[in-house]
């Protein structure tokens, strides 16, 4: 029971005043039994005897639900760990909710109800100025014990009664406290507010550690969070042990449990010679010989072993308790040896579904052992990291899906066009948000063509990503139909109001044509492409505006500009032009300087592409990263015409012999007379199958680039297929040809028929356009 000190005992033991003789009254007066009671008496008595609130009571734990570590969920810190150890005092009477005492207790419930202290700072053990965050009070005294306040004496009557007040003579102006009833109640009053004094270092000690570790973001942060966090403020040297591979959410890992040593850290063994403390280093397995050796690196749980029931049991254990000192060499490794003592922690490390590791505390045997409390702030500090752990997975997975979603959703490699050399470059806006909704691409078109495309949906989010790769899509699908841009960019809208009625995107689309060097050039509210040419001067080419994809209802008007060979022209997005300092016209203006400043560099020749994108992205300040950039350069080489023949066929019956006698004088033109009967024998084939069913005249074309390519078109839409004839078939034979002999081959259908195009290969030492 609590003892008041205005109980019955109190006031019989409580001593008497001796009565004084007045000098002025000449009569004696008696001063009250047990003398003047102080107010403050009973602010200084303890609430209960031997009663110290813990942090952290009421602790609820919960068990493992995998690889045989199960446990029960609905085991709490109250019933005390395995052996007895570390058992809570929430078996003691409450304190009177009165005076310091209840206040105390009210506090330390309130910091336990709020994850046990994770507003308080500081450090454990009184040495918390590391961490910055806890102001001592005003007058340098710990605890703040009433009737302790500096220069404060207190009177205490003296045994011979001189110090009695006399009869009729003035009343003081302050009333003295009594002395205690209790001899031994200084003593118990100075071992509470120690008591005290402990806990509450505690209770800031977790509030410090836990707001480190939640700071990190990526895995190695949180338990480099951990480790600085617990050494060498709570313990000497700490290992922690993860699951490799991490489970991620609900996912099950199969095979056996195998726990890998991530990291530890350690107080250094001795001084260095300027008797400072050396270095701790990132990751050092080796403990020292006075902090149990070597630790094994790789340690496999054996269902139903001993470490596996530890692990499911979830709660910290001292290394003396029988389950750690049989799960303790089964992690460490046999050879490893501990100290003596309570000087050893094993804490399960659990997060939200299952147990992913362990951490283990160490102290040196010259230091103090762990007290049965601390296995309370071992459990807050392995319930905070591997909830941290956790997040930590989850968003590594994350970022790595929204990465693998925008690189899919990007060309892996650009095209190789005749007439055309490019080079592209993707940045997000920042690391935590790799998605985005910007994209480029090049496609090729019939006729050496190359169709060049740059594009913005609106957002960074994976819906964003998503659009972007539909409408990425559909402008491969309606560039393999060969149609004007203006009507690409017509049809793309079309889609962006099918996909939803906020789906907003700007898009530039170009089409080049290395024969007749002209590009042809469509934009849907999209930065103005900027035109480098061979000489240094960068011009901003005037295209006219169209409205953005997605708003519906408009139209969209192409313009068609010359493209010299040497020029090069880039297309981008407005994150490199447009940030928070200026404005999208200030920021083209400055790409079209650095990209003449850069052609200077050169000279006559035209910057190499690579080398020139780097320098355009350099541009950017610190401040600039307001969005994705998609920036995507075409140097136009085109294709000279002499190295071009083009002819008009009729369809006739004698159309396939004029083919073959055209092909061979170009080829004698050329010096490619290796490849006359290789190419008779296709060219015939193709041009037999066009005639059979056009109507109008066949054209045929030959380009002698790197390789060379012959090229038939008509007017009938419906494409070839390659399939095997039959014997008694008279043809179906010609494609079977085509695609055993040519290098590549192909078709293409065109808004008014089609292309079948076939590739050969240059002979070794031919000469070459």
């Amino acid at each position: 029971m609590t003892e008041h000190p205005t109980s019955h005992e109190s006031r019989r033991s409580a001593p008497t005043a001796a009565p004084s003789a007045s000098p002025s009254a000449g009569t004696a007066g008696t001063a009250p039994p047990g003398g003047v009671p102080d107010p403050r008496s009973a602010l200084q008595q303890p609430a209960a005897t031997g009663f110290v609130p813990v942090p952290g009571a009421g602790f609820a734990v919960r068990g493992g639900d995998d690889i045989g570590i199960g446990g029960d969920r609905s085991a709490t810190a109250s019933a005390g760990p395995p052996d007895g150890q570390g058992a809570t005092r929430g078996d003691a009477e409450p304190a009177a909710d009165h005076g310091p005492a209840g206040d105390a207790s009210r506090a330390y419930g309130d910091a336990r109800d709020s994850s046990y202290g994770a507003s308080y700072g500081g450090s454990y053990g009184g040495s918390y100025d590391s961490y910055g965050e806890v102001a001592m009070p005003a007058d340098g005294r710990p605890g703040g014990v009433p009737g302790d306040e500096p220069g404060h004496r207190q009177q205490r009557p003296r045994p011979d009664g001189e110090g009695a007040q006399a009869a009729g003579a003035p009343e003081p102006p302050t009333v003295p406290p009594a002395r205690s009833a209790h001899p031994g109640e200084s003593r118990e009053t100075q071992e509470t507010a120690a008591a005290r004094q402990a806990s509450g270092d505690r209770l800031r000690f977790i509030g410090a550690a836990t707001r480190r570790i939640a700071r990190g973001i990526d895995l190695d942060e949180i338990v480099l969070g951990l480790c600085r966090a617990t050494v060498p403020t709570f313990a000497d040297a700490i290992l922690v042990y993860l699951r490799d591979p991490l489970p991620v959410g609900d996912e099950r890992p199969t095979g056996p449990v195998v726990l890998r040593l991530r990291r530890t850290d350690r107080i250094p063994e001795e001084p260095d010679t300027n008797g400072l403390r050396l270095p701790v280093l990132p990751a050092q397995p080796d403990l020292g010989p006075a902090m149990g050796g070597t630790a094994a690196e790789l340690s496999e749980v054996r269902p139903g072993g001993p470490l596996a029931e530890v692990l499911r049991g979830v709660r910290p254990l001292f290394g003396e308790a029988q389950a750690a000192r049989t799960a303790l060499p089964e992690l460490l490794g046999p050879d490893t040896r501990l100290p003596g003592g309570h000087r050893v922690i094993l804490a399960p490390l659990r997060g939200r579904r299952r147990v992913i590791g362990a951490a283990v505390f160490l102290r040196r045997p010259d230091r103090p052992a762990f007290e049965p409390d601390d296995l309370l702030v071992a459990a807050q500090l392995a319930t905070h990291t591997a909830l941290g752990v956790d997040k930590a997975v989850l968003y590594g997975r994350e970022a790595y899906i929204a990465d693998a979603l925008q690189r899919t959703m990007l060309p892996d490699s650009l095209p190789q066009p005749t007439g055309v050399r490019l080079a592209s470059r993707y940045l997000p806006a920042a690391e935590t948000a790799r998605v985005g909704g910007d994209w480029y691409d090049a496609i090729p078109l019939p006729g050496s063509r190359v169709a060049l495309v740059v594009g913005d949906v609106m957002g960074h989010s994976m819906t964003s990503a998503a659009i972007m790769g539909q409408l990425r899509t559909t402008a491969q699908t309606l560039a393999g139909l060969d149609l004007p841009p203006q009507e690409v960019l017509h049809h793309l809208d079309e889609q962006a109001q099918r996909l939803g009625t906020d789906r907003m995107a700007t898009c530039l689309y170009a089409v080049y044509d290395p024969v007749a060097h002209r590009i042809t050039i469509a934009n849907a509210g999209h930065p103005p492409p900027v035109m480098l040419h061979r000489g240094g001067r960068a011009e901003v080419l005037r295209v006219p505006s169209g409205a953005p994809i997605g708003v519906g209802g408009v139209d969209f008007e192409a313009v068609e500009l010359d493209a010299p060979a040497g020029a090069t022209l880039v297309l981008y997005t407005d994150g490199l032009v447009e940030s928070r300092i200026r404005d999208v016209w200030t920021g083209i203006e400055q790409l079209r300087e650095r990209l003449a400043e850069t052609a200077r560099l050169t000279g006559p020749n035209p910057p190499p592409l690579e080398p020139m994108c780097d320098e355009v992205l350099d541009m950017l300040g610190p401040g600039d990263r307001d969005d994705d950039i998609a920036l995507l350069a075409a140097r136009f080489d085109g294709i000279a015409p002499s190295d071009v023949a083009y002819w008009y066929l009729d369809p006739k019956a004698q159309t396939a012999g004029q083919a073959r006698r055209l092909a061979r004088r170009a080829l004698a033109r050329w010096g490619l007379e290796e490849l006359t009967d290789q190419l008779e024998l296709l060219v015939s084939e193709v041009v037999t199958n066009a005639v059979r069913y056009a109507e109008r005249p066949v054209t045929l074309r030959l380009l002698r680039t790197d390789v060379l390519r012959c090229e038939v078109g008509d007017d009938v839409p419906q494409l070839p297929r390659l399939r095997q004839a039959r014997p008694s078939d008279e043809g179906g034979r010609g494609l079977y040809l085509v695609n055993r002999m040519a290098r590549r081959w192909g078709a293409t259908r065109l808004s008014m028929g089609k292309v079948v195009w076939f590739e050969l290969s240059m002979p070794p030492g031919a000469p070459r356009g």
